[in-house]
């Protein structure tokens, strides 16, 4: 399993990825799923921490306050091979008695569940990098639905997946696929469906393939773009321009380096509904060519590092090819104005504004935010 000294630190596709190592070796691991959030609670609907049996784990569900809680029961559930939904009031004073009260002012409730087959046909998806919708039961009352029933939709295509566990009936995969629709991607919410036996609430995680950042570029100020990416939960390819070699080492964070001529680099797009590109090898010539390139492909952000003055050349030079579609998913220069200088700065500014894109968000100072951080999804 991999392992982190800080479980804050697991992305979400290092956590796919500990569960494909689990499902692959064999182990009795276990999977904590925030299902709900009542109030406030530092993580959302959606975060997960990998369990294995000897304790160690990966990702997280809170600040800390429950993680020894939820680490009990995972062994539980290890030992019995049965899914369990635990429920963790920390509104008041009950905060103090998980611990820390650190700020996680709500009802969190955790679905603890065995790493098994039944997660195998989200994961194969989410590895041909297609999004999948995940229905899993969490309390029922219907005698012929369990806790831990799941269908997988793949997206597109609408097949209904199960493996290794039974499957839920399709008249409840109708009704809560009729309630997702025109959900933003990636929502993660609670539906409460009525059955002729009962009632059954259903966890629906739409699941998005891991973003991915395609850096055009081969200098040293790569690193920190590419760095800083992958930490956000970017999967960072690093495109070394001309005269750069496509040296791995020369890029740690990056999952893949390569070298590519700029007119070529759409060819490196397999997935472009969740691929952001930017462009900073520094060079007028091949940054226009490789704008040209990528244009051609339906990536929603490409951004273009340089002074302003820059860019308005290359829009001068591409005046006529470049149509309001375009013009909108260029930023140019790209990055957040946080002021500062240095390679780490400017690195983080850049990836600030991908994150925005990437998350529908403005990018703006969060205290003149009103309600509440994170929305709850618009659900039919």
């Amino acid at each position: 399993m991999r392992t982190t000294d800080d479980p804050w630190s697991a992305t979400a596709d290092s956590v796919r990825q500990s569960m494909r190592e689990q499902r692959g070796s064999g182990s009795e691991a276990v999977v904590a799923t925030v299902v709900n959030v009542e109030e406030s609670g530092y993580r959302r609907p959606g975060a997960r921490m990998v369990v294995v049996p000897d304790g160690e784990r990966l990702g997280a569900v809170t600040a800390g306050c429950i993680t020894e809680s939820v680490t009990e029961t995972a062994r539980r559930v290890s030992a019995s091979g049965t899914p369990r939904l635990e429920t963790f009031d920390l509104r008041g004073g009950d905060a103090d008695a998980w611990g820390l009260g650190l700020g996680c002012n709500g009802v969190i409730d955790v679905l603890v569940e065995p790493v098994d087959a039944s997660f195998d046909p989200a994961l194969s998806e989410l590895r041909e990098k297609r999004a999948a919708t995940v229905l899993t039961a969490v309390e029922t009352d219907d005698p012929a639905i369990g806790v831990g029933d799941r269908t997988v939709i793949t997206r597109g295509r609408g097949e209904r997946l199960s493996k290794g566990r039974p499957g839920l009936p399709e008249a409840v995969v109708a009704k809560a696929e009729s309630r997702l629709d025109g959900a933003a991607s990636g929502a993660a919410a609670t539906l409460d469906v009525r059955t002729s036996d009962g009632d059954v609430r259903v966890f629906a995680n739409d699941l998005a393939p891991t973003p991915e950042l395609l850096v055009f570029g081969g200098h040293g100020d790569v690193n920190p773009v590419a760095s800083l990416g992958a930490q956000a939960g970017f999967r960072v390819r690093v495109a070394a321009a001309r005269g750069a070699h496509a040296d791995e080492s020369r890029f740690p964070a990056a999952s893949e380096v390569t070298a590519v001529h700029p007119a070529e680099l759409a060819a490196l797009v397999d997935a472009p509904d969740h691929t952001y590109v930017v462009l900073m090898s520094h060079n007028f010539v091949d940054d226009r060519l490789a704008l040209e390139s990528i244009l051609g492909t339906e990536v929603p952000y490409v951004g273009v590092m340089g002074p302003r003055r820059r860019f308005d050349q290359l829009r001068e030079a591409m005046d006529r090819e470049l149509d309001a579609t375009d013009r909108e998913r260029i930023a140019a220069p790209c990055g957040l104005d946080i002021g500062g200088d240095g390679p780490s700065t400017v690195g983080l500014s850049v990836v600030s504004e991908l994150l925005a894109v990437h998350n529908g968000r403005s990018g703006a100072r969060l205290t003149d935010r009103a309600g509440p951080i994170h929305g709850r999804p618009e659900l039919g």
